[in-house]
């Protein structure tokens, strides 16, 4: 049995263009710091791959903060700045603001005062794209680079927060970008690494990787690969919702990630569903993968206004470039199978 892969927004595999420069910069023996010939070398790798990451974001002009993945990021850019935002931004967010603002059935946020709030661009359980204001303070654009055609100098936005390894770059390796002249203070210390704002000798091969995985993911963009994902998302969308009477294909009728789809089936338990349909051959979530296993309702779905029983029966289907029409019509007939069972059991 071929194994299918459902789990994009969970990780992306590896880019063959990011194992290339990883492999290429392990033999790269200078610290970018070191002002001698092979110093420069590793410093030059580094500032190839924060040209390439700041390219494919556009966000030319821009600065550039390597971090050890979104969740420090986050961290950096908003820790002590009180900021607000809403129940459907990720953990690593929340952790460093208030959950003071409203959100409304569709999974939409209006800040009252963006210069005071953090906004994501794009929900990693329900792929609902917001519309983000001018003069937002800090927007997680992690689910959204390298599947959504944007530009960070287009979204009139201070900071914002990404990583590697949702476009196909390794893990344990991010991002704060920012606009040029914001503060910025430093939370780890010791050392006058990335522009004083993060000590800590640089990870020259996971950066190297960051970069050629972020000009590669801005090259599908261009030519419509995610625009092909769409077309297979929406055929298994079709697929599930001419049976599922009972589940709610969540985020519907609104603007999504190309990839996302998220199920909500009342009396279904999520985890329930990932094991099953984990036994069947088809990696799928039940919610963001840094709350998996905590056997807890989306907080997402919560938010929306659905009820426990429903935000405790969403999965999460969110599919690549490589996920096939028949892969995903294959996974149509396993997950319809057991559903059929569940409601003939009369759990729903």
């Amino acid at each position: 049995m071929r194994r299918v892969y459902l789990d994009y927004n969970a990780t992306a595999p590896l880019r063959d263009e990011a194992r290339a420069a990883m492999v290429a910069a392990m033999d790269v023996v200078g610290n970018p710091s070191s002002v001698h010939a092979e110093g420069r070398q590793a410093r030059a790798l580094v500032e190839k791959a924060r040209a390439q990451v700041a390219g494919a974001l556009g966000a030319d002009g821009a600065e550039i903060v390597f971090t050890s993945g979104a969740t420090e990021a986050a961290s950096l850019a908003l820790g002590g700045r009180g900021l607000s935002c809403a129940r459907v931004e990720h953990d690593a967010v929340r952790a460093w603001c208030a959950d003071s603002l409203a959100v409304d059935a569709q999974g939409r946020v209006h800040p009252p005062v963006p210069e005071q709030a953090t906004l994501q661009l794009a929900n990693s359980e329900t792929g609902l794209v917001q519309d983000l204001p001018a003069g937002l303070a800090v927007s997680d654009l992690t689910q959204g680079f390298g599947k959504l055609p944007f530009a960070f100098n287009w979204l009139n936005v201070q900071m914002g927060l990404i990583s590697a390894h949702k476009l196909g770059g390794p893990k344990g390796i991010g991002a704060v970008v920012m606009t040029r002249g914001t503060e910025l203070a430093a939370q780890i210390r010791g050392g006058g690494q990335e522009m004083g704002r993060r000590a800590g000798t640089e990870n020259i091969v996971a950066i190297a990787g960051f970069g050629a995985a972020a000009e590669a993911a801005a090259r599908d963009l261009a030519n419509g690969v995610w625009e092909g994902v769409s077309v297979i998302r929406n055929i298994l969308e079709e697929a599930l919702d001419a049976e599922a009477s009972k589940t709610i294909l969540v985020g519907k009728d609104v603007q999504r990630l190309p990839n996302t789809l998220c199920l909500a089936t009342p009396g279904w338990r999520g985890e329930l569903q990932v094991m099953q349909m984990d036994l069947a051959g088809f990696a799928i979530s039940a919610g963001s993968a840094c709350s998996s296993g905590k056997l807890r309702a989306s907080g997402v779905l919560q938010a929306m206004g659905f009820d426990d029983a429903t935000a405790a029966g969403a999965v999460r289907v969110s599919l690549g470039p490589d996920v096939t029409r028949e892969d995903v019509l294959r996974f149509a007939q396993a997950w319809l199978k057991e559903y059929r069972r569940v409601v003939a059991k009369g759990a729903v």
